[in-house]
């Protein structure tokens, strides 16, 4: 695989923390891309502002690096003037679902052809290991020493909630699954949202006395399953992982490009 005809050399070594799986998130991306034989002019890469937004500094694609909590915003915005793209938008717990969690339901709603890559650490690593939306209940942070009271949300129920229809979820552990999923998801036409859980041994590891990232990586492996597997009637602690809902919905641009057509007259 030629991973370098789509990456900024110039940019390596990256600055994620020894141990964080967003590199892997980034590798797996790549091989997801490779394997599609997708040309690097046919994507657009839209970020906001983390540790998971620095992706799009290190892809050699038309690549926009956003405000916090904006990338879906502005990718529907370039989505809406150049359809044929692939818009690619990889997002951590704050640009998705707190501060972007707004733009992330109506972007569900909309049925917009984007692929959204929420990269769950469940805290905020750049400015400091602050719990987040993903965090759960009785996890510390720096901002939580006494433990969380807030309950966290569930990615993929939320997406389902809100309409995408294409909802997955993986971990930075299955990696040939992470990148299939990824493949699916980009080749969806719709709404697709891919939650990774991705371990941040710095910061919420540490806090929380998850050991190292091997040791997070580990606990991926034995605490989730595939969807539809009988282990979870005898552990519901398990969290599932795979495609939830694959399904085809009228498309955002279509619809959009129908409206033009009526109001040109132009329709049949």
């Amino acid at each position: 695989m030629e991973d370098k005809n789509y990456i900024r050399e110039r940019f390596f070594p990256h600055i994620w923390c020894p141990g964080c799986g967003h590199g892997i998130v980034l590798n797996n991306l790549l091989r997801a891309i490779e394997q599609l034989k997708l040309k690097k002019n046919e994507i657009v890469m839209t970020s906001g502002i983390g540790c998971s937004s620095r992706i799009s500094g290190y892809v050699d694609f038309h690549t926009l690096h956003t405000i916090h909590g904006r990338a879906l915003a502005f990718a529907t915005g370039v989505k809406l003037s150049r359809p044929e793209l692939k818009l690619i938008v990889p997002m951590g717990d704050g640009d998705a679902l707190a501060i972007g969690g707004n733009h992330f339901i109506h972007a569900a709603r909309r049925n917009i052809d984007i692929t959204a890559i929420i990269m769950n650490n469940r805290i905020y690593g750049m400015t400091g290991g602050q719990f987040s939306p993903l965090s759960g209940y009785g996890t510390r942070a720096t901002t939580a020493p006494y433990t969380n009271i807030d309950h966290d949300f569930d990615v993929v129920e939320l997406a389902k909630a809100a309409g995408a229809s294409f909802v997955a979820r993986t971990t930075t552990y299955h990696v040939k699954e992470m990148a299939d999923i990824l493949k699916q998801a980009i080749l969806h036409k719709g709404f697709s949202a891919v939650e990774v859980m991705s371990q941040c041994p710095t910061y919420f590891g540490r806090k929380n006395r998850l050991g190292d990232a091997v040791d997070m990586m580990e606990h991926y492996k034995n605490s989730t399953v595939r969807v539809g597997s009988k282990k979870i009637e005898k552990n519901p602690d398990l969290i599932e992982r795979g495609v939830f809902v694959e399904k085809e919905s009228p498309e955002y641009c279509s619809e959009y490009d129908k409206i033009i057509q009526k109001a040109m007259g132009t329709s049949a």
